[in-house]
């Protein structure tokens, strides 16, 4: 075997190692590639109770209630209704009509038990895949892309 044979082999053998990496991570994370649950998909896809996930959507009007750190609140995409749960400091910009989005895992009842809720400085941000979902159901209109597309840091 030449020394190009032997190079090219070694290419070849490192290709299908990565390759089969790839297949072996793609498919531990397939249920995982969606980042972000509307409360619709969350009900068609059977999300398991206990798994970790982001649920998005807009807050209910009227449905947000507080008694000391525990907010309870509905989160909706237009269609399905999901009752949330937070025990904690909701960030300051955490408001009833506008988009959120929560870090946390369904419950054997079905609500949504909210470990984290991730909220940007700009009030009119909405991650592109929420957005999306709330326009195709006709629940939502933001003003331009820029606004609801933008860059920056969670709080």
């Amino acid at each position: 075997m030449t020394r190009k044979q032997k190079r090219l082999s070694v290419i070849a053998g490192l290709g299908v190692v990565l390759a089969i990496s790839a297949g072996l991570i793609l498919t531990a994370l397939r249920d995982q590639i969606m980042f972000f649950y509307s409360p619709s998909e969350i009900i068609e896809q059977g999300i398991a109770p206990g798994m970790s996930i982001r649920l998005g959507g807009l807050v209910v009007d009227g449905s947000w209630e507080q008694d000391g750190e525990t907010s309870v609140f509905v989160v909706t995409d237009g269609e399905t209704d999901i009752g949330a749960r937070f025990v904690g400091i909701l960030p300051d910009l955490f408001r009833e009509g506008q988009g959120v989005v929560a870090e946390g895992s369904i419950q054997s009842d079905g609500t949504f038990l909210a470990t984290n809720v991730l909220a940007r400085h700009d009030e009119n941000y909405m991650p592109r895949e929420v957005a999306d979902t709330l326009r195709m159901e006709g629940v939502w209109k933001g003003e331009d892309d820029e606004t609801v597309y933008g860059e920056g840091t969670y709080q």
